[in-house]
């Protein structure tokens, strides 16, 4: 039997560690994906999916382990897929992301900065978390909820999460209880019922918020139930239901109802105090983000007469605490709600220079007829259309700051930004937004 076939046994050493959180280790010139491993370790791996020059695999047995296998602080670390990196030490972890980054920009870019700072790392490894969003499931008659087994559509039943805010653990553990009654949705069946606990907390605040994700119509009396729950858990100000009745692997619908209390809670992040919805996007770690705040102020360097463009401005997250230190804020975002939200945020906190226009950013980008001085762009993982890389050729800002959780799309985007010579690519800054996991924040600024 030849060795390089599904089933084989080998044994192999892990190198590195890949942007989807696996081992990489070599195996006679040819690479092998290892799960559950950390740099340094010597491996008994059984392979699993074979190809000509690569493979992924299975450890069966740790023959010597790195010096950087640390024992995770979750039970349930080697079947949860909430986290890949627990395992790991965090000075690996960071070193990983690091190279991850610079991997993309030469490779993916081909590009080389004038300066690759070193990573911020998070002031919090664990319980740094402050929205999280887990599936619901019945087993044995009871309510869990958790994450889904890695490789599988099997929960993994968690009473708490050692990377969430500690305070939604016990939050958590009494809501599974209190929603044994009602129905859950079966994925199998689709009986209507509940698919989703949402729980939310603002980490300045300490007001925390419920969102159920319903499929199906409201079930009678929940209502009262979540009127109930704002009296028993402290820092609770509202119960929200999300109704989705859409398969697939979407969290959230298009309509959000108060149950009981508020629809929002208040967060208060880079001296400015935000309100946030359910369904609204806001980074999930307020420390780092605040960080990322500081770095781009620290980067524009502001004398106060910029006009700041910010696209992708979500409830102004970033535009409005930058907006103090420039004399004009135009953000651009799609979703209404959030738009709605970053005017009454603009609003609430006195903020008058900042303005915000509901469009996507590809179709209202080729029609601002004036360059702005700084423009920032925090595109999802997809990057950014092309149309708008092509009008901010076209447009010419003198500077762009470019926040990005994919190092790939925006590794891409910078090479067409700067392949002409229109821009230089001044700076990378990684920044670990999410420990215990494979994702890293980057950002990077780009001049004329």
């Amino acid at each position: 039997m030849s060795v390089w076939q599904q089933g084989a046994t080998i044994e192999l050493g892990i190198d590195s560690l890949s942007h989807t959180g696996e081992g990489v280790g070599r195996w006679q010139d040819r690479v092998v994906f290892v799960a559950d491993t950390v740099p340094g370790d010597r491996l008994r791996v059984r392979l699993t999916h074979v190809k000509r020059q690569y493979a992924h695999g299975k450890v069966l047995e740790v023959v010597q382990p790195s010096e950087q296998r640390v024992r995770p602080s979750c039970i349930v670390a080697d079947k949860c897929g909430g986290c890949q990196w627990q395992c790991v030490a965090y000075a690996a972890q960071l070193a990983a992301k690091e190279r991850l980054v610079k991997d993309a920009i030469a490779r993916i870019g081909h590009l080389e900065p004038q300066a690759f700072l070193p990573i911020v790392p998070a002031p919090h490894p664990f319980g740094y978390r402050n929205k999280v969003t887990y599936p619901l499931g019945r087993r044995r008659g009871k309510v869990i909820a958790g994450y889904y087994q890695k490789g599988s559509h099997r929960l993994v039943n968690l009473n708490q999460c050692p990377v969430q805010d500690p305070r939604l653990n016990p939050l958590l553990a009494a809501l599974k209880q209190a929603l044994q009654p009602w129905p859950i949705y079966s994925e199998q069946t689709h009986e209507p019922g509940l698919r989703h606990l949402g729980l939310r907390i603002g980490q300045r605040t300490g007001e925390q918020l419920i969102t159920l994700v319903l499929a199906g119509p409201l079930p009678a009396g929940l209502q009262a139930e979540a009127e109930g729950w704002l009296q028993q858990f402290q820092g609770v100000v509202g119960v929200c239901v999300n109704f989705n009745h859409q398969g697939g692997n979407r969290i959230f619908g298009d309509e959000t109802q108060v149950l009981a209390g508020r629809p929002y809670l208040w967060e208060e992040m880079a001296g400015v105090r935000f309100q946030i919805a359910s369904t609204t996007f806001f980074q999930v770690n307020t420390a780092q983000a605040e960080q990322l705040v500081t770095t781009l102020r620290d980067w524009i360097a502001p004398t106060g007469r910029e006009r700041l463009v910010d696209l992708y401005c979500g409830v102004g997250t970033l535009s409005l605490p930058l907006a103090g230190a420039v004399a004009e804020v135009i953000g651009v975002e799609v979703h209404s709600a959030s738009v709605q939200q970053a005017i009454a945020n603009a609003q609430h906190n006195g903020i008058n220079n900042a303005h915000f226009v509901c469009a996507k950013a590809e179709e209202w980008l080729p029609q601002y007829d004036q360059a702005g001085d700084v423009l920032l762009l925090d595109p999802p993982r997809k990057g950014c259309d092309r149309a708008v890389l092509d009008a901010i050729l076209h447009n010419r800002p003198p500077r762009i700051l470019y926040v990005s959780c994919h190092p790939a799309t925006l590794a891409r985007d910078l090479a067409h930004l700067c392949g002409s010579g229109t821009y230089q690519l001044a700076k990378i800054q990684p920044l670990d937004m999410f420990p215990q996991t494979a994702h890293v924040e980057t950002i990077a600024l780009l001049t004329s």
